[in-house]
């Protein structure tokens, strides 16, 4: 950790001509870690709520662009565990919770971040689904789960051609993430085929014999660092790692095997290229103008982040046209979440607090300072002044008479209000990552209640990391809308008023399931345990989490999974599936054999194997906009399984985007993989 990165490996000088510049690993999977001149992005949930692969992509390929021209070489992310807890701290980092959404999300997210130059790291692999007792808890999956849950999101990342993973900080089936030889070796670099490098979270590390189950970098390296990143002396790998192979305990050919893997991401993304601005190792004091800790990498990202945040933003309510605002003689806006924070947008060290327009949630490895940060009240009043309309405000959540009293008479009042969690750190708030609820922060509940009691065209802003319980207010009457703006990174305000005034049509869908009742979701954090005490965490749900679970129960959710209104219509017809010839001539035996129903034989790769992914059917059909407006609309696929299956009711397989004027038919197709249509058998039949 001595460097300008959060992980450095330092230079090999040339010997007979030949060197090698060294290693800068960096977070966070939103923006360029405690580094000046970036932009800090939608966070990945927000990613997910576009449902538009094109956005995705371009998210990626911004971020890893700010990644390169700081000179870092490995990005720490994306994330994609799976939203198992809506309570879970980390949610937001990653896509959701569904892991075709998620694994979608995780594919175009690394093409993107590579198309830059910049290895990409999958994490957390796998399992790393709560923060309490994070690093003393065993995640207990059976296989089916694991592979069709779990797994899939990191099976897609091997497909897109990440250079690394890093595994979890959890144990796995009473084992340690980072050495679990059965995820490891078995699952990733066998059946996925994986040919890139897996290295540790920070101090998770648990033994110099961890190398023979899989692992293949240590980070930070010593086992122990103090606060000015200054190592212990000692690693299980380093004179460990050299004594085991020397000894015989582990085989020289395992040695050469994690160099190779290492090196190998440098050279596919193109950093053995003179051109690329690698970091300084000899140089990395944070005053020091000679390195690029000054460079300028923001260039016109702010654009990025402004379109992503308009189309993640997902319409619940709009009764009585409420919106899109058509030019209001009177606004007034409530909430501290509609303005600044009281000193400025990065007051909290890793963003470990709430004050202000909620762009992100909090963590040492999942933040990005904000260089700058818009406001819904700034971008509002700015729209107000072309409109002349008056516009007032109350940035304080608990004065509730002040908050009714003020919202009378007005055209309409904008109730703004958040929920925030994070990384495994305690906040100045007191929580410690996971929310052991799922309302509102600081009163938001009762405030939305105060203002709509005195004014018939309350409008509702929800900046959140994930699902609230939204009961206590979504079906007053005075509420005419409700805008969910998740996470929406640097330009919030512009990016909420762009929907607000219609410039854009709500396009975004929920990536997660918002219930009536907390009881409702299958899983419940789980507390207790002190070391040496491992907890265990029973998936006991199995493939039944959100919709799934919602779907196979007949529970009625208030809003669910995919959900997203829109200011026009949308009409589906002309429905056609087909199959599509198959083009992998080499393997026409696996096909033939996947068609009699039979198990796919286990053998390297045999998951990510091509005729498996193939496109083999499509699914047409046209929508058509029958309203009176331009806008964008997400057609989702779900399949039906057999009951014998063992599948859960419905199960995304497929989704796209469109955008369509008013009275345009638009035809769709959406092309469905055997993968898709296979599920997991077990016993597996092995070679």
């Amino acid at each position: 950790m001595k460097g300008l990165c959060v992980g450095n490996i330092p230079a090999i000088e040339p010997v007979d001509g030949r060197g090698w510049p060294g290693l800068c690993l960096e977070d966070s999977p939103l923006g360029v870690r405690a580094a000046d001149y970036v932009t800090a992005f939608p966070a990945g949930i927000n990613a997910a709520a576009t449902w538009n692969r094109r956005l995705i992509r371009l998210r990626g390929v911004s971020i890893g662009r700010e990644h390169a021209g700081k000179g870092v070489n490995v990005a720490l992310g994306p994330m994609m565990n799976m939203m198992r807890l809506p309570q879970a701290g980390r949610n937001w980092e990653g896509f959701g919770a569904d892991p075709f959404l998620t694994g979608e999300a995780a594919y175009e997210t690394i093409l993107g971040i590579q198309s830059a130059g910049v290895q990409a790291c999958a994490k957390h692999f796998i399992n790393n689904e709560q923060e309490h007792n994070r690093t003393m808890s065993s995640s207990d999956v059976d296989d089916r789960t694991q592979h069709e849950i779990y797994a899939h999101p990191f099976l897609r990342s091997v497909m897109a051609g990440v250079t690394s993973f890093m595994c979890s900080i959890n144990l796995v089936n009473d084992t340690h993430g980072c050495e679990n030889e059965k995820m490891l070796n078995d699952v990733l670099k066998r059946e996925f085929a994986f040919q890139g490098y897996v290295m540790s979270d920070w101090f998770v590390t648990t033994s110099t014999l961890s190398a023979v189950a899989g692992l293949d970098m240590t980070m930070p390296g010593d086992i122990t660092v103090d606060s000015d990143g200054l190592g212990s002396g000692g690693s299980y790998f380093g004179s460990n790692l050299t004594a085991m192979t020397n000894n015989g305990t582990i085989p020289l050919s395992r040695v050469n095997d994690m160099a190779t893997r290492i090196l190998a991401g440098w050279y596919l993304v193109g950093q053995d290229g003179s051109s690329y601005p690698h970091v300084n190792f000899n140089s990395w004091l944070p005053d020091d103008e000679a390195t690029n800790g000054r460079v300028d990498v923001q260039d016109d990202h702010y654009k990025v982040v402004r379109e992503i945040g308009a189309a993640s933003t997902v319409l619940l309510k709009n009764n009585r046209g409420a919106l899109p605002l058509k030019k209001p003689r009177s606004l007034v806006l409530i909430g501290n979440d509609a303005g600044p924070g009281k000193a400025g947008p990065n007051q909290f060290t890793f963003q470990a607090g709430s004050d202000g327009i909620l762009a992100m949630g909090w963590g040492s490895g999942l933040t990005a300072n904000l260089t700058n940060n818009n406001q819904p009240l700034e971008a509002i009043q700015a729209r107000a002044r072309k409109d002349r309309t008056s516009v007032s405000w109350l940035l304080d959540n608990f004065d509730l008479p002040t908050a009714g009293n003020i919202a009378i008479r007005k055209s309409a009042a904008l109730v703004f209000i958040n929920s925030d969690s994070g990384e495994d750190i305690v906040s100045v708030d007191g929580n410690d990552g996971d929310r052991n609820n799922l309302t509102a922060w600081h009163g938001g509940d009762d405030l939305v209640l105060a203002v709509a009691a005195q004014n018939n065209n309350t409008i509702v802003v929800v900046h959140s990391v994930g699902p609230l319980i939204i009961e206590p207010w979504i079906d007053h009457p005075n509420i005419t809308a409700v805008l969910w703006a998740g996470l929406p990174g640097t330009e919030a305000g512009h990016s909420i008023t762009d929907v607000l005034y219609g410039d854009w049509n709500p396009s975004g869908r929920l990536p997660y399931t918002i219930a009536r009742n907390a009881s409702d979701y299958p899983a419940r954090l789980i507390f207790g345990g002190n070391p040496p005490d491992i907890v265990k965490i029973n998936y006991t749900e199995g493939l039944l989490i959100d919709y799934r679970y919602f779907d196979a129960k007949n529970i009625t959710p208030r809003f669910e999974f995919g959900f997203g209104l829109s200011y026009t219509s949308f009409h589906y017809r002309n429905l056609t599936i087909s199959a599509i010839e198959a083009f992998t001539g080499l393997q026409r035996d696996e096909i033939t054999n996947w068609e009699a129903g039979h198990a796919t034989v286990i053998t390297e790769g045999s998951s990510t194997a091509l005729w498996l992914h193939e496109p083999a059917y499509q699914v047409t059909f046209t929508v058509e906009n029958t309203g009176k407006v331009y806008g964008g609309d997400i057609p989702q696929l779900y399949v039906n399984f057999p009951a014998f299956s063992g599948e859960p009711p419905s199960v995304l397989k497929g989704f796209t985007n469109v955008e369509v004027h008013p009275g345009q038919r638009v035809p769709v197709t959406i092309t469905l993989s055997r993968h898709d249509f296979s599920r997991e058998l077990f016993p597996h039949k092995l070679e």
